[in-house]
């Protein structure tokens, strides 16, 4: 895995130094610990640098970068895994490209010789490239399919600019940069800032499975793919032919994804999703699979013994890590600068935590990350099957009795106070970001008291597609890509550790979008057709576990051990962003939560990390 750095502009403006590039890139050199390379080029009509930061994983003598053409006319500076490089390579061939090492990079180049940007449509993996045509004085930038890689780009005094990472951009002489508060309501809604934007005003993210091209000055993006739930016609296949070309596809890409020149091994959460790619991880060995796995000291939030079976089954080398508050929290500023946005959700510290421990004896990893998004995994897509029923019973009724039934239930009682605030919700795209968000949008106007306040993101979505592939939409189209994808990718690329995710391969979301709804969910059980593939592999306690999710305890540490913390961050003297809530607001937050009235965890846990993150940035930006 990599990261990408590069700068385009006309004639009659000027380039950044190869000085200032390097500096870029070095901010990113935990993404390409191995090798760098940089490059500028000045046509008739525009200068262009590329530049690029190397973790080496396969061909580990060839594809260095940037990487061009026998004639040097196209250049290539790109960031990923290509799995079906084997056989793009074998159809270039037969067309009369020459290859001279094995690298994925050599054949993406060659695809974009021969199919222009089309060839996006023919890669199966996680990327995001530039491509420099000298011939056509063009930049060419893509990002995979689902946004698995990040992209990041600003255009500023006649320049675009574009990153893996944010930090590069950052470090970018000259650059004007300006906290976005208009993005507030978007974050206090959804917990992230929804693509394109960020929460810095002038530089936006390329959305996932869009390209952009710059021709003589001229920024142009568009989408070239949407998920396959958003548009597939549902097949008629029985259920013996659904799991066993489930099982077929899943297996595939597991076993594409083990290539590699380097050792790896997968994180083993003890849930059915990373114990399925253990599963077939172990089918396709020759030696044991490494297997990683976090547990914390509060042992009702600990997933040790499940993941230990699983590993005693497939005798993986199995190490396990065991972290405290303390661990967590020691970390948290640094990881809030990995990212170069709020940590929206507090289990990317132990991701973090374990990505570290695993790069001590591998540089690869396979990860269960995206199943529940393509297959129905989540409770909420349970409860959504009921919303269409449960709204035909009168508002009078359902706000007025019901709602403050569940309301008032112990504090325990998350899952279904969320599932009652949110099915009362009766607008499909406000409901939707409620379902793992922070506030709804009435909650939202009470708290953040900013004048400019821009207009919630509008969802994506078919008035005319039934509720579970409207929410399916959602999760692949802004909460996987903006969230979980983005946690993923910088936690594990922090510590130098690349993570590959099975369950997101292009072909096995392709074959589930044709999928009668009946398969991904049956009465209670979700994720019905990976239970049945996987059921005489797996253990019964694996496959009938309800959902877990991988929760840090952070509800009992804001009451006990982070109050102090948590108080001076939002209400002490020195915030930075207690100026942008409606005081006494803010306060009834806080107390509830401490007091064990309300756990508003999520919605403390966003102000907080928000407010580390102006912290860390206020000398690099405008607040």
């Amino acid at each position: 895995m990599c990261g990408i750095f590069g700068a385009v502009t006309t004639s009659q403006f000027s380039l950044m130094s190869t000085r200032d590039a390097e500096r870029c890139l070095l901010t990113m050199d935990h993404r390409g610990p191995d090798a760098s390379g940089l490059e500028s080029f000045n046509g008739p009509d525009a200068s262009c640098i590329l530049g690029h930061v190397r973790l080496s994983i396969i061909d580990l003598a060839g594809g260095r970068q940037p990487m061009s053409t026998v004639d040097t006319n196209v250049v290539l500076t790109f960031n990923g895994e290509i799995y079906n490089y084997v056989e793009l390579k074998a159809q270039l061939a037969s067309k009369g490209h020459k290859f001279s090492d094995n690298s994925d990079t050599e054949v993406l180049l060659h695809a974009y010789e021969e199919w222009g940007e089309d060839c996006v449509s023919r890669l199966r993996g996680m990327f995001a490239f530039a491509i420099w045509d000298a011939g056509k004085q063009y930049l060419f930038l893509a990002r995979d399919h689902f946004g698995k890689k990040p992209l990041f780009y600003t255009e500023q005094n006649g320049v675009l600019f574009f990153a893996s990472e944010i930090k590069a951009l950052q470090a970018v002489p000259g650059l004007e940069l300006t906290f976005n508060k208009e993005q507030l309501g978007n974050y206090a809604v959804y917990r992230y800032v929804p693509s394109p934007a960020t929460f810095i005003r002038e530089i936006e993210k390329l959305p996932a499975g869009s390209k952009l091209t710059w021709r003589n000055g001229k920024v142009e993006v568009h989408r070239y793919f949407k998920p396959p739930c958003a548009h597939t016609q549902k097949r008629s296949i029985s259920a013996v032919s659904a799991v066993d070309e489930f099982w077929r596809i899943l297996d595939e890409a597991v076993h594409l994804r083990m290539a590699s020149d380097v050792p790896f091994g997968a994180f083993l959460s003890g849930g059915i999703d990373s114990s399925a790619v253990v599963a077939l991880m172990h089918k396709h060995s020759s030696q044991k699979v490494k297997t990683f796995s976090i547990g914390f000291s509060e042992i009702e939030y600990s997933e040790l013994e499940q993941a230990g079976l699983i590993a005693r089954q497939f005798s993986t080398d199995h190490h396990e890590l065991v972290v405290s508050q303390d661990d967590l929290m020691s970390v948290l500023p640094e990881l809030v600068r990995y990212r170069d946005a709020p940590i929206c959700e507090p289990s990317d510290i132990p991701i973090f935590m374990l990505a570290k421990e695993a790069s001590k004896s591998v540089k690869m990893v396979l990860t269960g990350e995206g199943s529940d998004e393509i297959l129905a995994g989540y409770p909420k897509h349970l409860y959504e099957r009921l919303v269409p029923g449960y709204l035909k019973i009168p508002g009078l009724i359902r706000r007025s009795c019901i709602a403050p039934l569940i309301s008032a239930l112990p504090y325990g009682f998350r899952r279904a106070k969320t599932a009652i605030r949110n099915m009362n919700t009766e607008r499909f795209d406000e409901r939707m970001p409620g379902w793992f968000g922070a506030l709804d949008e009435r909650h939202v106007n009470s708290l953040i008291r900013l004048d400019n306040q821009l207009p919630l993101t509008a969802l994506e979505f078919d008035s005319s597609q039934d509720s579970l592939n409207r929410i399916l939409l959602f999760d692949q189209l802004s909460w996987l890509p903006d969230n979980l994808l983005e946690r993923g990718d910088r936690m594990t690329m922090a510590a130098s550790l690349e993570a590959r995710m099975p369950f997101m391969d292009i072909e096995l979301a392709k074959f589930v979008a044709s999928l009668p709804n009946r398969y991904l969910i049956r009465c209670k059980t979700s994720k019905w057709v990976l239970r049945r593939a996987m059921q005489q592999v797996l253990p019964k306690s694996i496959l009938d576990r309800p959902k877990v999710g991988f929760r840090v305890p952070v509800n009992m540490w804001f009451q006990t051990t982070m109050k102090d913390y948590l108080m001076e961050h939002l209400l002490g003297s020195n915030s930075l962003s207690n100026s942008f809530y409606e005081p006494l607001v803010l306060r009834s937050l806080v107390s509830e939560h401490i007091e064990g009235r309300v756990n508003h965890e999520k919605v403390l846990w966003m102000l907080l990390t928000l407010e580390i993150w102006l912290r860390e940035n206020q000398s690099k930006i405008n607040l």
